[in-house]
């Protein structure tokens, strides 16, 4: 769809399942050369990857903890090693913990954080500090959430890392603007991954969660996708610090949809 993306280069971190995976096959569809990061499931990234080749572009998988440095230079390397260049980067990791805020342990806090909202820094920096040396307008999707404006309780530490991502994509997108990197964010609503799998299994959950979104169905991790290959793209060139939010109308307070209140 966009022609300006073929042959582009693009490092998507969780890329083995749900969004990323989702992300990562419609890159290949769009003729662009992946790096697929994993951190435990090294079947998924390789099945991932078979789908983008099959789908016309490139990839390799690459094992990486995007909460280090080292990681993400490790992501970096291998999309310079294999396919020469960088052109798009994609922040996708992530991890949720469910628990009341007052039993909420630090180690569970920091674990989240830590691929949350650090892991976007660190992938950012990665990819601005070879965007600056190799004086590339270069691109820098976050996976955000509905959450970076949508309270959650026993989410916490989950929601803080999101609202974290929605303020510092802004400034990096104002700091970095004027070398022409364009960086944004994505904000999923309820999305169809295998993360909500055992929830949506449940049909009073699913029907609860339909209830919150105003065009009353459950998004699909394509749709997220098609989000990122705009983002991407240059049709959306003179777009930088959004976040997107891709929810089905989740955000506009749907417990007013009937006109309640």
């Amino acid at each position: 769809m966009y022609a300006d993306l073929n042959q582009k280069v693009a490092v998507i971190t969780g890329g083995s399942k749900g969004i990323g995976n989702a992300i990562a096959n419609r890159f290949g569809q769009e003729k662009m050369a992946v790096v697929i990061n994993y951190n435990s499931d090294p079947a998924g990234a390789q099945k991932a990857a078979d789908q983008v080749i099959a789908n016309g572009g490139k990839a390799v998988t690459v094992q990486a903890n995007v909460s280090t440095e080292a990681g993400n230079q490790a992501l970096l390397q291998a999309a310079l090693a294999n396919f020469g260049d960088l052109d798009v980067w994609v922040n996708n990791a992530g991890m949720e913990i469910k628990s009341p805020t007052h039993e909420l342990s630090l180690e569970a806090w920091n674990k989240v954080v830590a691929i949350d909202q650090t892991g976007v820094f660190l992938g950012s920096k990665t990819a601005l500090a070879y965007f600056k040396a190799h004086n590339k307008k270069g691109n820098i999707i976050n996976m955000s959430s509905v959450h970076e404006q949508i309270p959650w309780p026993t989410f916490a530490s989950y929601a803080a890392a999101k609202g974290g991502v929605k303020l510092f994509t802004q400034t990096i997108a104002m700091e970095y603007a004027k070398d022409g990197i364009r960086v944004n964010a994505i904000g999923p609503g309820a999305i169809n991954t295998p993360i909500n799998a055992e929830k949506f299994a449940d049909q009073a959950q699913y029907d609860q969660t339909v209830a919150m979104v105003p065009m009353n169905r459950i998004g699909t991790p394509e749709e997220v996708a098609a989000g990122a290959a705009w983002l991407a793209s240059a049709e959306s060139s003179y777009v930088t610090g959004i976040t997107l939010f891709i929810d089905g109308g989740m955000t506009l307070y749907p417990a007013f949809k009937d006109g309640q209140g």
